[in-house]
């Protein structure tokens, strides 16, 4: 299939080349329209034409979150209001939401990234895309739905939830691609399953966003569905949205669209480059966002690059799947654990569904107490709950170095959502 959206051909050289005109037009064009930059740059003694080499990048501030929410309700505008055609905005912990503003450029652009997610994931123009994502001030469902009409093939905006319809299309519209949570995935294979739709479905891939999702999930949503193709889409608000890469077909780690912007894995603690093939921050750079560019933005989302060449041929560098996020490590009795890695642990065993949950709690001794909530396989044997409960524990002790309770509950038992699955339960204040 002929590629419009992915370039055929482009070496290492002519990226950099590109990243650097990127680079330079974006500090240039920052300093010149947004406030926020010019007292960030002054106040770090960079200016513009200071801005040399891909190097440079490293002379400049950070940008965080709280910039975001500090000056809401637009923050990081760069450019006449007039020119701003769309606001976005994504939930803020603070309770002010982050708000960003996109031109006409932006949206067009943004459109032309998501569209190069579908060419890697080889859809083609005959392929009906139902789009079990949230639509509104977020950037999910338009981006999803954007990208798929630029692209050229058949959107079904759908939305989230209601189950009853969801089912009822992918039978009548014979929906080749779903694009959702992997949560909501989940709930639509099971409801196949339970149903006795399989027969009657035409889903081949699936494109999970917003969470990350285990091996095990992914391989019952596949078998469920009968689906060839899980694909991992990335993507965050203040980086246009979703579309900001995709695994291709080879799955050997997520291709991002690194002419649109840089990507450094820095040490959350230290904020120096982390050794290659190591686990660090994701930090963004837009190279051509007009309405609210992006320098140096700490996502707090975690993961790795992967060195070399993909086999498929893209001349786009790779990332590994997102583990988790900086901020989503909980403590306990003074050791660091992330929930992915419980996550992990527990997609290696034999004996259990997908879902879980994870419970700390702080009891009158003063101490805390983990405990992880894990379902049955289905029509798995009660009478092992023990033993399988057991060796999870010990797993969780020896690769976490923190001792927990495991306990064995009925499949199906914990909730389901059409959204992100709520994993960590914190009761200790």
């Amino acid at each position: 299939m002929q590629k419009i959206f992915t370039p055929a051909l482009l070496t290492q050289e002519q990226l950099a080349g590109i990243q650097l005109a990127g680079l330079q037009w974006t500090v240039r064009h920052a300093y010149a329209g947004s406030d926020f930059y010019r007292k960030k740059f002054d106040a770090a003694g960079v200016r513009p034409q200071d801005i040399r080499t891909l190097d440079d990048l490293r002379r400049l501030p950070f940008t965080t979150s709280r910039d975001l929410q500090d000056n809401y309700p637009y923050p990081l505008l760069s450019v006449p209001f007039e020119d701003v055609v769309r606001l976005h905005a994504s939930s803020g912990t603070t309770g002010k939401r982050k708000v960003l503003v996109y031109t006409a450029k932006d949206v067009d652009d943004w459109a032309d990234m998501f569209a190069r997610c579908y060419e890697t994931a080889e859809l083609t123009r005959s392929d009906r895309v139902q789009i079990c994502v949230g639509y509104g001030v977020w950037t999910a469902g338009v981006g999803f739905q954007a990208g798929c009409e630029r692209f050229g093939a058949f959107a079904v905006p759908a939305g989230p939830g209601n189950i009853d319809m969801q089912l009822q299309f992918l039978v009548d519209f014979q929906t080749t691609v779903i694009c959702s949570t992997a949560s909501m995935a989940l709930l639509l294979a099971e409801e196949v399953h339970a149903r006795g739709l399989k027969d009657k479905i035409s889903v081949k891939k699936v494109i999970f966003g917003a969470e990350r999702a285990s091996d095990a999930l992914r391989q019952k949503v596949k078998t469920l569905l009968g689906a060839e193709h899980i694909f991992d889409i990335p993507g965050l608000t203040e980086v246009y949205g979703p579309g900001t890469g995709l695994d291709c077909p080879y799955h050997t780690g997520i291709h991002y669209w690194a002419d649109y912007y840089i990507l450094e894995i820095l040490n959350p603690e230290t904020l120096a480059p982390v050794a290659a093939g190591d686990v660090g921050e994701m930090v963004y750079t837009t190279l051509r966002k007009e309405g609210a560019p992006m320098i140096r933005y700490r996502s707090r989302d975690l993961t790795r690059l992967i060195p070399g060449r993909c086999a498929c041929g893209s001349p786009f560098p790779r990332h590994d799947r997102i583990v988790g996020r900086s901020d989503d490590m909980f403590i306990v009795r003074g050791v660091n654990v992330y929930p992915s890695h419980i996550d992990e642990i527990l997609s290696r065993q034999k004996g259990i569904a997908t879902e879980y949950q994870i419970h700390l709690d702080r009891l009158e001794d003063g101490k805390d107490y983990l405990t992880v909530k894990v379902e049955r396989e289905k029509d798995g044997d009660a009478g092992r709950d023990a033993a399988l409960a057991s060796a999870i524990e010990k797993t969780i002790r020896k690769e976490t170095l923190v001792s927990g309770k495991v306990q064995i509950v009925e499949y199906q038992s914990l909730p389901r959502t059409e959204r992100k699955a709520k994993r960590v339960f914190d009761r200790r204040g």
